[in-house]
């Protein structure tokens, strides 16, 4: 297995930065879409915080598939698949 050149590298640094930054931006969309009634209109405490947390746990669920998925499709070098 030969290592891996500076460009090799640059190219996984480049494609985990823009999935990081990629599923933040999904994941604020997400809350914002689930938790945007709550702010725009004036609902009970109870409400607020129900879909508060529930904004927390889709966008936690939606940044990481957005991270798993665009990693997972990111190609790999043919040497290094351990074949």
């Amino acid at each position: 297995m030969g290592r891996r050149t500076q460009a090799d590298r640059d190219a996984i640094t480049t494609e985990i930065g823009y999935a990081f930054v990629s599923g933040c931006f999904a994941a604020a969309l997400v809350f914002g879409a689930v938790y945007g009634p709550a702010a725009a209109f004036d609902l009970s405490p109870a409400a607020g915080r129900v879909l508060s947390v529930a904004g927390g746990i889709l966008a936690a669920a939606a940044f990481l598939l957005r991270v798993t998925l665009l990693l997972w499709r990111f190609p790999r070098r043919p040497e290094s698949d351990g074949r």
